[in-house]
């Protein structure tokens, strides 16, 4: 591999701004990249769904080596702040941004990483097996661009996902479900001064459902949020609407339904008592998954990451990844650390060493004839 290539690269991408549901030029550059070694990407219509200005890349490159292909995914939006970035390469060989945006290593690092070792392989001439591509946009909003992409076009039924914090061979093998919920409470209302009990509070069945329900770990499997309770009334008005918004996350997705339900339950319970009503909603982002500790796409990571010196570390993440609408679509795999420490803040960075790491383990993973 060219380090000084790669890291070029990095820097390349970095200055291209690509906020969720706005990444067009960075689309068409990665689109000129690809073609450059001979990847046709192709774009579907992902960002008609949501307003964005392009959709998700995939691509497929043939191969020499027998075996079934397998899937490299990455993202190519950046949280915010995200305009403006600049990396700035340091002498130790730590890459930050100037401090007033993101760095963008999540997810720029992995896709830095992967056209590496498309060129380096291109150049050596090595054999190597057939592999897609899946780049996908508005990854850091709750997965929405994977999330309509249509998968009956992979042919590859085993993935890896490159978008972990973490140490250079740590990889998620589980995931949880992630739902949210919205109840909007409505009363009555009233003066607060002169006829207070001719209203209903809104704020008050709010409040005494969100105390009934179980915050933060519940057990070991789940965690529950409330993230938001907004009622916009003058202080001599009695409420008549609040409107309460969380979160629900398990490595049960079953779980995640009955949590669900019991929350609904509370709110309805606690509007009935008081003379109110709830319109409840929630949403499914998407599914947990459980990839087996034997299975093939696991063990020929290991062996990979072995041949390179690199300790292989198996865990479960309690955040979302392509890898979830991967997995319930029918593709196993795994989410690798891919060379980003304290993402979605001014202080991410990244190291030249670590990007080096992770791109040998993607050319391993390329090569291996597993």
């Amino acid at each position: 591999m060219d380090r000084e290539r790669m890291i070029k690269e990095f820097c390349r991408l970095v200055s291209i701004d690509s906020p969720s549901f706005s990444e067009r030029e960075m689309a068409d550059y990665l689109i000129g990249v690809f073609a450059e070694n001979q990847i046709m990407l192709e774009e579907d219509k992902a960002g008609s769904f949501f307003g964005g200005n392009c959709g998700n890349l995939y691509g497929y490159w043939k191969g020499t080596l027998e075996g079934d292909p397998i899937l490299f995914s990455m993202h190519m939006d950046t949280v915010e702040p995200a305009k403006g970035k600049k990396a700035v390469v340091h002498e130790d060989g730590k890459i930050t941004s100037d401090g007033t945006t993101v760095l963008g290593a999540d997810d720029l690092a992995a896709i830095a990483e992967v056209i590496e070792a498309v060129r380096s392989i291109t150049e050596q001439k090595s054999a190597h097996r057939d592999v897609e591509f899946l780049i996908s946009i508005a990854e850091e909003q709750h997965l929405r661009g994977s999330q309509v992409f249509d998968f009956s076009r992979l042919k590859a039924k085993e993935s890896y996902v490159l978008d972990k914090t973490g140490q250079i061979g740590s990889a998620a093998v589980a995931a949880p479900s992630l739902a949210t919920f919205e109840a909007a409470v409505r009363g009555k209302a009233a003066h607060a001064g002169f006829a207070p009990e001719e209203g209903v509070n809104a704020v008050l069945i709010a409040s005494k459902a969100v105390t009934r329900i179980p915050l933060g770990h519940v057990g070991t499997e789940m965690t529950v949020n409330i993230g938001s309770i907004q009622s916009d009334f003058a202080t001599n008005i009695v409420p008549s609407a609040c409107t309460v918004k969380g979160e629900v996350r398990s490595f049960s997705h079953e779980a995640v339904l009955r949590q669900l339900k019991d929350i609904h339950n509370i709110f309805e319970e606690e509007a009935a008592i008081l003379g109110g009503f709830v319109k409840y909603q929630e949403e499914i982002l998407f599914q947990a998954y459980v990839t087996p500790a034997d299975a093939e796409v696991v063990r020929r990571y290991e062996d990979v990451c072995k041949s390179l010196g690199i300790e292989p570390v198996l865990e479960r993440t309690f955040g979302g990844s392509d890898q979830n609408h991967l997995s319930a679509n029918g593709v196993r795999g795994m989410v690798l650390a891919s060379a980003m420490q304290q993402a979605h803040s001014g202080s991410e960075y990244t190291t030249v060493s670590d990007m080096e790491k992770v791109t040998k383990i993607v050319m391993g993973l390329m090569e291996s004839e597993i």
